[in-house]
């Protein structure tokens, strides 16, 4: 089995290289202080998970996350910070409920499968106009002139990166003034964003902040304050602003990790040096890809995700076997989502560069021998 080589102890001799898509593999030193603090965090005798989310220690946790995010993303003052619950799946129905004036038509660009959740979800709430659409086997990102939006639009709504078909924007759209709201469930702290161009901005935290059951959302001041009647307080993202995220209990141990990941992308170096190495993983798993007779890319260059790569073969019948054989050579969790199938790679910040180094070189024996 090939392992990370960059581990310590025990857990280096069995640990694989995790390309799910999500719930994803975290930072290794994030799990080791993780389990060190588990049953003693703080020296205080118990674990972070058994303290009061009201307690002064767990207080000064989500401040110090909330700050260190603030700096990794260049977050302006003038944008709240929630640390909610629900998922991604959650802010589908929430950001309608929250931003849509009763009424009015939302502006939706379609580029894949939770690009269209969200507009299903979205329709029991508001008339959807479809601003944009990928179409067919989604491989494609509509370039900003097909874009045909409502100028009367509450906001755009757009999926920046489509995590089962791999495909994702080279660009971010200009409404035009009206706000734009992005699921970055799948792309979030991957490399510097500019937050002034979005008016919201949600993720769920299982593939580059934490562990699932929780989801970050970034919204602009003068965005919140207007959920429509019959909002539930917990969905309402002023109510949780003036609460600091507390109006009920939160997710206390996934925001803990979540912190400790923020902080250790600061020592990594921040989001530009993220989007580096993110950039050169990428790069050569496509070029893998494209030299090879035996794999293929169904999506178009200008639109190729850095973070789930996504790929097929021209021999029919490989799937199953590519599969099983890497997760015997220590490359675990590449089949393709059931939706699409095929093979995916999912390269998030905590995958390193030697995870796809070894599996190119898994990919270039597994065509030798069944090429």
């Amino acid at each position: 089995m090939k392992v990370q080589s960059n581990l310590k102890g025990a857990a280096a001799a069995v640990r694989p290289y995790n390309f799910s898509a999500g719930p994803a593999t975290l930072p290794f030193e994030v799990l080791e202080q993780a389990r060190e603090e588990l049953i003693d965090w703080n020296s205080g005798g118990t674990s972070v998970m058994e303290i009061s989310h009201r307690s002064k220690e767990f207080i000064r946790v989500a401040a110090e996350a909330e700050a260190d995010l603030r700096e990794l993303a260049a977050i302006p003052n003038n944008y709240k910070v929630l640390f909610l619950q629900g998922g991604a799946s959650g802010q589908f129905a929430f950001v309608p409920m929250n931003l849509a004036v009763m009424d009015s038509s939302v502006d939706y660009i379609n580029t894949g499968h939770w690009s269209q959740k969200a507009i299903d979800e979205a329709s029991r709430y508001s008339k959807v106009h479809i601003a944009g659409d990928a179409e067919g086997n989604y491989s494609r990102v509509p370039p900003q002139v097909e874009l045909k939006f409502d100028p009367k639009a509450s906001y755009v709504h757009y999926t920046p990166n489509e995590t089962i078909s791999g495909v994702e924007f080279s660009y971010v759209p200009e409404t035009n003034t009206v706000p734009l709201v992005a699921d970055m469930s799948s792309s979030i702290l991957s490399r510097p964003i500019d937050v002034s161009k979005f008016g919201l901005i949600y993720a769920g935290a299982q593939k580059n902040i934490g562990p699932s059951g929780l989801v970050l959302v970034i919204v602009r001041e003068d965005l919140i304050g207007h959920a429509r009647p019959g909002t539930p307080a917990v969905y309402d993202y002023k109510a949780m602003a003036d609460n600091d995220s507390m109006l009920n209990t939160p997710p206390t141990f996934s925001w803990y990790m979540a912190g400790l990941v923020f902080k250790w992308l600061r020592r990594q170096g921040g989001l530009a040096v993220m989007g580096e190495r993110n950039r050169l993983k990428a790069e050569k798993l496509y070029t893998a890809i494209d030299r090879s007779s035996l794999y293929s890319n169904r999506v178009e260059k200008d639109a190729r995700s850095w973070m789930n790569v996504t790929f097929d073969f021209n021999k029919p019948g490989l799937d199953q076997l590519f599969v099983e054989q890497a997760e015997r050579a220590g490359l675990k969790y590449l089949a393709g989502h059931r939706v699409r199938g095929g093979i995916r790679a999912s390269i998030y910040n905590a995958l390193p560069l030697t995870g796809v180094l070894l599996l190119i070189d898994f990919m270039r024996e597994f065509e030798r021998k069944n090429g």
